[in-house]
């Protein structure tokens, strides 16, 4: 089961937990209130599994690549890990299914802070477009993951501030409507 909690601040490797102490765990309740989706997938069975078959079908992610986030397979594999840590946001939703390995995908609650969501094989997320949100390998430097788009993808991420962008503006309109 996936695992979140508010961040510390220490600037320190960005890869490390960074936990508050004490820790202040984040429910999947609170995530979806974000409009953070969370689902747990067999990863080992990806290609014929029907429950991933049926997410597709049913969110209409029409397509779909595999990437491996590793110093050996990713050219300019630093810089990109620089630019996946970077503040962002995107005009569509963000889907990622972890086939093997593990990371970070941080998140901005309703009041500005980071939340950490600790992703492992088997775990899908989506971040809704809009939201402010960032993503790091953890200690162990490696993650394989399904990117998943409705229609064509769009690669781009606008980093903050981007709150001029409708994608924004209706995200803060839907936590402003979420019953806290």
């Amino acid at each position: 089961m996936v695992q979140a909690w508010y961040m510390d601040e220490s600037q320190e490797d960005q890869r490390a937990p960074h936990r508050q102490e004490p820790n202040r765990a984040v429910s999947l309740e609170e995530l979806r209130r974000l409009g953070v989706v969370y689902r747990r997938l067999d990863a080992d069975n990806y290609e014929t599994d029907p429950c991933l078959k049926e997410i597709r079908r049913a969110e209409n992610y029409s397509w779909m690549d595999i990437v491996t986030i590793h110093k050996d397979k990713l050219p300019n594999y630093e810089e990109k890990i620089k630019t996946f840590y970077e503040e962002h946001l995107h005009l569509d939703d963000e889907i990622r299914y972890i086939l093997d390995g593990s990371g970070y995908f941080d998140v901005r609650d309703k009041d500005d802070k980071w939340i950490r969501i600790s992703m492992e094989k088997g775990d899908m997320i989506t971040l809704p477009a809009g939201i402010y949100h960032r993503f790091t390998l953890d200690e162990n430097n490696y993650v394989k993951a399904m990117r998943l788009f409705v229609g064509e993808p769009i690669w781009t991420a606008y980093n903050r501030p981007a709150d001029d962008f409708p994608a924004r503006k209706e995200y803060m309109k839907f936590l402003a409507d979420e019953a806290w």
